[in-house]
């Protein structure tokens, strides 16, 4: 069996960490650095410290590799860029070497003998020819960098979660293309850049000096424009030949004003959860099928009971989604009642401008716990036909149960009467043959019969259900 996939988060809050590229000017006999001027000895980086001040410290240092995930063969010239745990870009980014391998530094918080205590991160990767990870299908792990171990050369973190496996694209690629260019703009770093062309839609990510890359562009005319909160940017216009890098495709900040939308979310029938949150994602990115899109950084409410406000939003069209996370909650799919339909926004709005209140609220509630596979994390299945179990829904007459490619598209639906006697359901994968080295999600959504017509009652969560299956 070969080894687990990866899908990687490495940890850090997202305070006092620009102090990477190195040190200031010593402090008569101290240690302690300017993060903004370089000065650190040869091999120190300037680092923040739970007191508050920065010091020159040994480096900590994400050591992995990026191969293919059907046969493990090394990706040279992968893009990899460390995420912090509010999506901002920590450090710059790196490529990958012949062999797969990189090495990225990354900043974390250190108790007084220089040891890290605080920091968390995810991988960000590219490459031309391949899926980029993550996806909605793929969700990053967390890498703490608290466990880190002590080498000569620094802190070192190098686990299975730092081997990033890639999914190759289908098809010819040979004429895929890339666009490429800088945010030129305060805001400037993690944007999500989006490239819409008239049948397909495709992302990438500015790094922490504004520059971005997007990968596998088909031929033809693309707008691209980047999505933070607090960027407001000028979108481009592109044309691209078969198998042309555009380079300089830059975008500039616009001085049109930002705008707020708010709105409330009912949680109701969920005994098990009481928070949720709201986001924002770019409508071109949502698959109608997996009910997820591409949320660009800050355009998050978190911590939401009720009322929710989302401030400092770009211009451009949105669909607002709630409970996209595992927190036990799903948005309530009964479209039989008000509060339970996707909800999709223009800003600013053709009438009320940019402040937009949402005139109905989400409904959300508890969701159909997934038991295997996917449970906590995307899991390999030992078999083309395995068995999709979640927990029973007391109050069902039955369930529709749906498989998603990595891609988004239906691979397979089917339905089962109600069930009785056991907390768990299983159901036997019974659709086409699992292609080798492709991820996949199951759904599972109960129903019942509410006058006269079935009504859906609950649903599995976004995030869980991921599997793939590799050749023995």
């Amino acid at each position: 069996m070969r080894s687990t996939p990866t899908f990687a988060i490495v940890t850090l809050t997202s305070v006092l960490v620009t102090g990477l590229a190195g040190c200031g000017p010593r402090d008569n006999d101290s240690d302690t650095c300017d993060p903004t001027a370089p000065a650190c000895a040869e091999g120190l980086v300037c680092s923040p410290f739970s007191d508050g001040t920065y010091r020159c410290a040994q480096p900590i240092k994400i050591q992995g590799s990026v191969v293919t995930l059907a046969d493990d063969t090394p990706i040279e010239g992968a893009l990899v860029q460390a995420v912090d745990i509010n999506g901002a870009p920590a450090g710059t980014p790196t490529e990958t070497a012949a062999d797969g391998s990189y090495t990225l530094t990354v900043p974390a918080i250190r108790d007084a003998d220089g040891t890290p205590v605080d920091g968390i991160y995810t991988l960000r990767v590219q490459a031309q020819g391949y899926q980029e990870f993550p996806t909605a299908i793929r969700p990053a792990l967390p890498l703490d960098v608290t466990s880190a171990v002590l080498t000569d050369g620094g802190y070192l973190l190098q686990s299975s979660l730092t081997t990033v496996k890639l999914m190759a694209l289908p098809g010819d690629v040979s004429q895929l293309g890339s666009i490429k260019g800088t945010i030129q703009a305060t805001v400037n770093a993690g944007l999500l850049v989006v490239a819409e062309g008239a049948t397909t839609t495709l992302t990438g990510f500015s790094d922490a000096n504004g520059q971005y890359v997007i990968f596998n562009v088909s031929a033809g005319s693309y707008t691209v424009q980047g999505y933070a909160a607090g960027a407001q940017l000028i979108p481009a216009n592109v044309t691209l030949t078969a198998g042309e890098a555009k380079t300089d495709v830059n975008l500039t900040a616009s001085n049109q004003p930002l705008s707020t939308v708010s709105g409330n979310v009912q949680i109701v029938n969920a005994p098990g959860g009481s928070v949720t949150s709201v986001v924002l994602a770019v409508e071109s990115t949502f698959v109608e099928a997996a009910g997820r899109g591409a949320v660009p950084l800050g355009l998050r409410s978190a911590d939401v009971t009720g009322a929710f406000t989302i401030s400092n939003v770009p211009d451009g069209r949105y669909v607002v989604l709630a409970a996209f996370e595992n927190d036990g909650l799903v948005r309530d799919p009964d479209q039989t009642i008000g509060g339970t339909q996707i909800v999709r926004i223009e800003l600013p709005d053709p009438e009320l401008g940019n402040t937009l209140t949402l005139s109905e609220g989400f409904k959300v509630t508890a969701a159909l716990n997934v038991v295997s596979p996917g449970a906590d994390q995307p899991e390999q299945v030992d078999s083309p036909t395995p068995t999709l179990q979640w927990a029973d829904d007391s109050s069902e007459e039955g369930y529709e149960i749906l498989v998603l490619d990595a891609f988004g598209n239906e691979v397979w639906t089917d339905s089962i009467g109600p069930v009785s006697g056991s907390a768990v359901v299983s159901h036997v994968y019974a659709g086409p043959a699992l292609e080798p080295g492709m991820f996949y999600q199951f759904r599972a959504t109960s129903f019942r019969e509410k006058t006269g017509t079935w009504t859906a009652i609950s649903t599995t969560e976004d995030l869980k259900g991921v599997f793939y299956y590799l050749e023995q």
